[in-house]
């Protein structure tokens, strides 16, 4: 949803940008939840406990949940995330590329048409760099989950046993790292997310008086005050 919202804020076309709003943000979330909660009521039906192990239930439901979380987790998001990276970073260089030849000279002075701001060039990167960590940390997981969707009905000995779940551990671990990873990509992306982390513990651990941030090119309002 955060890659869609990007190109959707980085489009040129006026209607395309009104969809990237917080209102519109707000109910696309509670609208997820809601969805995903719904979704996931089969848990509680084809879900047994065996040995202190929840694990869902063999046969053709356990192929079909493999294959159901390989596309849902891993596949799905991965090529959504690629998609609407590649949309975004398309409309970011269109931007940069109309920039250069619109600029104009009034009364001495050189005005160009429009400017990405600053705010949302660091937005774009802090999303590019998530966008590719998701994708290297994501794609063990449903890649062993299709392999043990196929192979859930042969013959294994103890031994292949114990490495497929230590592999699959392993998968779900780098999924798990992915999400604590996000506030570390933040702040080596992004110089304005730094700020403001930095403005956070100043005035509510220090309790110091804030300093102000800018989170606009003053570029931007330089020209706009021309024209």
């Amino acid at each position: 949803m955060a890659s869609i919202d990007r190109y959707f804020a980085s489009s040129r076309n006026a209607l395309r940008r009104q969809w990237s709003s917080p209102k519109i943000a707000i109910r696309l979330i509670i609208s997820n939840v809601i969805f995903w909660c719904v979704m996931y009521i089969q848990v509680i039906i084809f879900y047994n406990i065996s040995t202190g192990i929840c694990w869902f239930q063999s046969g053709a439901y356990g192929m079909f949940f493999s294959i159901y979380i390989a596309v849902e987790s891993g596949i799905v998001p991965i090529l959504l995330l690629f998609i609407f990276g590649l949309l975004t970073a398309n409309n970011v260089h269109k931007t940069r590329q109309r920039i250069e030849p619109t600029g104009t000279t009034h009364g001495g002075r050189h005005i160009q048409g429009s400017k990405t701001s600053r705010k949302d060039a660091q937005l774009h990167k802090m999303l590019a760099n998530q966008i590719l960590v998701f994708i290297i940390l994501n794609m063990p997981n449903p890649c062993f989950l299709v392999y043990k969707a196929f192979t859930l009905n042969t013959s294994k000995s103890v031994l292949r046993s114990t490495i497929e779940e230590f592999a699959g551990n392993m998968t779900y671990g780098l999924i798990h790292l992915g999400f604590s990873l996000t506030f570390i990509n933040f702040i080596i992306s992004s110089d304005m997310f730094r700020k403001e982390f930095l403005q956070v513990i100043r005035v509510n651990i220090f309790r110091q008086h804030p300093i102000r941030v800018s989170t606009v090119d003053r570029d931007n309002n330089k020209d706009s005050q021309v024209k």
